[in-house]
């Protein structure tokens, strides 16, 4: 099936192109854009097919992908918290080696006083289940998923090994935030990061951009993607079937899962799972992490961008259960992982997106799509696109 591909890019990125109109005609994709920037420039900005899916509750999937279109990225949001907190770490408000206890006495409970902060985005904290799931209305109030995250009884020492906190880390990072600032997350990443990034992306969908978003649903992987039969994907899928696993009760610390295209779910601010970005608003953040974008605002400092990639977790993750490396709130390049170079941090979303910088080369990337696989970390489309940049930047110069 062909499909048209609008946007643009920069001379020596055509394999991009190439790759993206790729994943229509290979690999299922139903409507997604991607965005690159190179030294704060952008490189790449192409954007195809429809607006929804199929059967997404409701609509029939015919209005098309436009400039702007913007899409819920899942746990990629989880880059965008952890910026928050580094920024407050370089500003010198918050101590990523103190006690998350000195800033949230509540949380001393249940075994957790010496919890330090730089735990909680290293994937340490030892929290990533819930005993008592919250609903999806209950997690959209930070109160109380605050409140049940500090009673919650870790599930190893924290600091002494690392697992994927799925759906906990809204809360940890949000509360940490709140506590510091007096402000929601949400508010804070419009102002603080968004906002002088000028990036499309929010943690708490205004009303004013409902419009602008696309529903998203379930894909079908095509027989030809052999790359999506890996053993490491048949490792998470089987681990996430069995309700007694650390995966599945991590995934399921939300319970009954949310309708992501409901407008109460899209407004909440939950930044392990519920961002919406544009695939521009994606790059644009990360890009604003290593330089200036378009000769504006740098938000890291090199010893924060450093920081951020320095790896704090590594090895069999007790939630993902293959090999992951964590830096402090990014994935680093690896199996689960496979970035630019390993110089890349970033973070993937369930099912598809992708956001990451590189600052060997300068590279800035984001990825959005409607269509939602079954992969938890490196999917398909992504990684083809990825590869696409790699392949790029010798002929780019």
């Amino acid at each position: 099936m062909h499909t048209d591909v609008n946007g643009a890019v920069a001379e020596g990125f055509e394999p991009v192109r190439e790759a993206f109109a790729a994943n229509f005609e290979l690999r299922g994709e139903r409507g997604a854009a991607v965005a690159v920037y190179r030294d704060g420039h952008k490189v790449v900005d192409l954007w195809a097919g429809t607006k929804h899916v199929d059967g997404a509750d409701g609509p029939d999937g015919t209005a098309p992908w436009e400039r702007g279109t913007a899409q819920i990225v899942r746990s990629a949001t989880k880059g965008v918290a952890a910026a928050a907190l580094l920024l407050l770490h370089q500003r010198g408000e918050l101590d990523l080696d103190a006690p998350v206890g000195e800033y949230w006495p509540e949380y001393k409970a249940a075994g957790k006083e010496h919890t330090l902060v730089r735990d909680l985005l290293a994937h340490r904290a030892g929290v990533p289940v819930l005993d008592r799931p919250l609903t999806p209305e209950q997690a959209a109030d930070p109160g109380l998923g605050a409140a049940a995250v500090a009673a919650q009884a870790p599930v190893w020492e924290p600091g002494t090994d690392h697992g994927y906190h799925a759906q906990t880390y809204s809360w940890l990072t949000s509360e940490v935030l709140r506590r510091v600032t007096g402000r929601p997350i949400g508010e804070w990443i419009a102002a603080e990061i968004a906002g002088p990034a000028g990036a499309d992306l929010w943690v708490g969908l205004p009303h004013t951009e409902a419009g602008r978003v696309g529903r998203i649903g379930p894909v079908e992987a095509p027989e030809t993607a052999g790359a999506l039969k890996t053993r490491p994907k048949r490792a998470v899928t089987d681990a996430y079937a069995d309700p007694g696993s650390l995966t599945r009760r991590a995934f399921a610390a939300i319970t009954p899962l949310p309708d992501e295209n409901s407008p109460a779910y899209r407004a909440a601010a939950l930044p392990a799972s519920n961002g919406i970005a544009t695939a521009d608003g994606l790059a644009r953040c990360y890009a604003s992490l290593i330089g200036e974008v378009d000769g504006g605002t740098r938000l890291f400092t090199p010893q924060t961008a450093q920081l951020a990639r320095t790896e704090h977790s590594a090895g069999p993750d007790r939630v993902l259960v293959v090999h992951t490396r964590f830096g402090l709130g990014y994935m680093l390049y690896g199996p689960a992982s496979p970035l630019l170079t390993p110089s890349s941090f970033g973070h993937p979303g369930r099912g598809g997106a992708l956001g990451f910088a590189d600052p060997e080369t300068g590279i800035a990337f984001g990825y959005v799509t409607n269509g939602l696989r079954k992969s938890v970390t490196a999917d398909p489309r992504a990684q083809a696109l990825v590869r696409a940049v790699r392949q790029a930047l010798p002929a780019a110069g």
